[in-house]
């Protein structure tokens, strides 16, 4: 397969309650795509070449024959996104503790790189990091 030069990602996860996680997710800074939103799904915007689907579980089911993870005791991925800073990565791990998410760990420090990492409301797994440019070859 010739990989495009561009691409776009869309990750589909399922979600209990999907207001609730709009209103989760909304705090985190994202907005959603009210094309492709209804009562059952909708697409949170991470970037222009980047989305996540949040399905509630009867819309998911309707893409998979296999169970949904159950994310108390089992770890189905882990998401990790890039801010433009460490200040706004520890302002996130607030928000998200503030708005009824867990912070998954403690905050690692690898100079070049800063993250922490966090549960969100359904249990999934999300990393939110810092690089430093002068750090990273491009």
């Amino acid at each position: 397969m010739t990989a495009a030069k561009t691409r776009k990602l869309f990750v589909n996860i399922p979600v209990r309650d999907l207001k609730r996680s709009v209103e989760f997710f909304t705090k985190l800074g994202f907005t959603f795509n009210p094309q492709f939103t209804d009562d059952k799904a909708t697409c949170m915007i991470v970037s222009d070449e980047a989305f996540f689907m949040l399905l509630v579980d009867d819309r998911f089911k309707d893409f998979t024959t296999k169970q949904i993870c159950d994310t108390s005791s089992h770890q189905e991925a882990l998401f990790a996104l890039s801010t433009a800073s460490r200040a706004e990565v520890d302002q996130i791990l607030e928000t998200v503790i503030a708005g009824g998410g867990r912070e998954a760990g403690e905050a690692k420090d690898h100079g070049f790189m800063y993250y922490r990492a966090f549960y969100d409301l359904d249990g999934h797994h999300w990393e939110v990091l810092f690089m430093e440019p002068s750090q990273v070859q491009s």
